[in-house]
C-alpha cells in the first residue's frame, strides 16, 4: 500500500475518521478491525440491540445498519474513482437512509452477518487494487477524495461507531 492519506485527499471533516486508523497498511487494518469488531458485536443480545441511549438517538440496530450503509457508500466511491469515472457522486444522507432502512425490523444477528460480508468484500476490493489506482481522485458530496482516503474513512468510521457502541450503549 501507498501509506496514509495526506490533508488534501479528503475534506478536513473526514480526518476525524482517518486519524482513528493506525499504520500504513489499510488492507491489514481492515482485516484486523473485522477480527476485533465481530466479538464486540456478538456481545450484544437481540434484546439489547433495540436499546437507544437517549430518546432521539438510534437503536444499536439502526446505528449498525448505518455503519453497513456507510461502508457500502465509501466502497462504491472508491470503486467509482479507482475505475476513473469522472462524474461527481451525490451526498449520502444518513438520516434518510436510516429511516428507509427500517433496521429495527431485522434481527441483530442479520446486521452482524451483513457487516461481516460487506467487510470481506471491502477487503477483497482493496487487496486487489492496482497500485496506480490508490491515488486516483473524484468528487462526492462536493468534496474531493482519493481512493486511499476512502479506504481509511471506511475503517475510521467503523472505529468511531464501535467506540460509540462501547461508550454509550454498552
Amino acid at each position: 500500500m501507498i501509506g496514509r492519506p495526506e490533508s488534501n485527499e479528503a475534506a478536513p471533516y473526514y480526518f476525524g475518521y482517518i486519524n482513528r486508523v493506525s499504520g500504513d497498511d489499510i488492507v491489514h487494518a481492515l482485516q484486523n478491525q473485522l477480527d476485533e469488531t465481530l466479538p464486540l458485536l456478538h456481545r450484544v443480545s437481540e434484546e439489547k440491540s433495540m436499546h437507544r441511549y437517549a430518546p432521539d438517538k438510534w437503536t444499536i440496530r439502526e446505528m449498525w445498519n448505518h455503519v453497513n450503509d456507510a461502508e457500502r457508500v465509501f466502497l462504491f466511491r472508491a470503486l467509482w474513482f479507482a475505475r476513473e469515472h469522472n462524474s461527481e457522486l451525490p451526498s449520502f444522507e444518513q438520516d434518510v437512509a436510516a429511516n428507509a432502512g427500517k433496521a429495527d425490523e431485522f434481527s441483530w444477528a442479520g446486521h452482524v452477518e451483513e457487516f461481516r460480508e460487506i467487510r470481506l468484500a471491502t477487503i477483497s476490493f482493496f487487496r486487489n487494487m492496482p497500485e496506480d489506482a490508490w491515488m486516483r481522485t473524484g468528487k462526492a458530496s462536493g468534496n474531493p477524495f482519493t481512493v486511499r482516503a476512502c479506504a481509511y474513512i471506511v475503517a475510521g468510521h467503523v472505529a468511531h461507531h464501535a467506540a460509540v457502541l462501547r461508550e454509550k450503549y454498552l
